[in-house]
């Protein structure tokens, strides 16, 4: 592993996947620059050193990790290859062809799970996909993202029962605070 400290990888995390340019967000509003969580997961030494920092915060009796589609599923991947715990992949939507399924992977039914995902802003996502978790059978009340925007997340997540664990907060990025997605 190559992290040295947590400012050394928030800063390698910085390098890699915050990017200056217009970014339009769901939500219409276009913000100057980004966290592209596709470098981060195209990049294997960041990865592997960002889920080993994120294995941390993986709560105790945890049975599987949840990657969110599409930024959540190399962090699963990465998270499950690191923890040794078994991983699922959640849709957006059902596929609309074959098994058809919204959950891939591993089965949820009557276990603890833990939502993983790049980024949270205002947590409407998670909130979601931990409705999909629970309505399969699935204990579902723990969230993990590398990136926490200040957005009203957290608050949001809190409001559903779930808490939130980050690995970084916008602040602790150099030289993006304020404009990431």
């Amino acid at each position: 592993m190559t992290l040295t400290s947590p400012g050394t990888l928030a800063a390698r995390v910085a390098a890699t996947a915050c990017v200056a340019g217009p970014f339009a967000l769901a939500d219409g509003r276009v913000l100057d620059s980004y966290f592209d969580e596709y470098r981060l997961g195209a990049d294997p030494d960041l990865l592997r050193d960002v889920a080993e920092a994120m294995s941390a915060l993986v709560p105790p009796g945890i049975e599987v990790v949840a990657g969110i589609e599409l930024g959540g599923i190399p962090l699963a991947v990465a998270l499950s290859a690191v923890t040794g715990l078994p991983s699922c992949f959640l849709r957006r939507r059902p596929k609309g062809y074959g098994s058809r399924r919204q959950i891939e992977g591993a089965d949820v039914t009557g276990r603890r799970v833990v939502l993983i995902d790049d980024v949270v802003r205002s947590g409407t996502q998670t909130v979601s996909m931990t409705g999909l978790l629970r309505g399969a059978g699935a204990t579902a009340d723990h969230a993990l993202c590398v990136l926490e925007r200040p957005l009203g997340g957290r608050k949001a997540l809190e409001g559903h029962g779930i808490v939130l664990g980050s690995l970084l907060h916008e602040t602790d990025l150099p030289d993006v605070q304020g404009g990431t997605s």
